[in-house]
């Protein structure tokens, strides 16, 4: 007798389930470096909040993004960063950033979500670490 294709997919992803769960999870933080700060933004209406992000030189951020009404845009000007983020109460997304030198970083959306769609930007700001 044999046994129905849904057995066999059960049977195929336990395995798959149980390889992957073994593996070590990934950290947010390595040996000899501080843990990632996690800064949370919301985008509404025209504006990142907070729009302004401050770290300094050589620090690692996660900036978690979430919108409160449509969908919007992240874009890190001069850097390989552009997603969506999805309207309210349909997710974040997650962008990773580090402080590699002093500097100011601007950030807008990249996606038309209205008439006051141009104002939507903010920056961060890298500092050097005070000795």
């Amino acid at each position: 007798m044999s046994r129905p294709r849904s057995w066999r997919r059960f049977v195929v992803g336990g395995a798959l389930l149980a390889v992957v769960g073994s593996q070590t999870p990934l950290v947010a933080w390595r040996a000899g470096q501080s843990e990632r700060r996690v800064v949370r933004v919301k985008a509404e209406r025209f504006a990142f909040t907070p729009s302004e992000i401050t770290m300094t030189v050589g620090q690692e951020i996660e900036i978690r993004l979430k919108s409160d009404d449509t969908a919007h845009g992240f874009r890190l000007v001069g850097k390989d960063v552009n997603l969506t983020i999805p309207k309210r109460g349909q997710g974040e997304v997650v962008v990773t950033f580090k402080g590699e030198r002093a500097g100011r970083y601007e950030f807008e959306c990249s996606h038309l979500c209205g008439a006051g769609h141009s104002f939507m930007r903010g920056i961060i700001l890298v500092k050097e670490a005070k000795q």
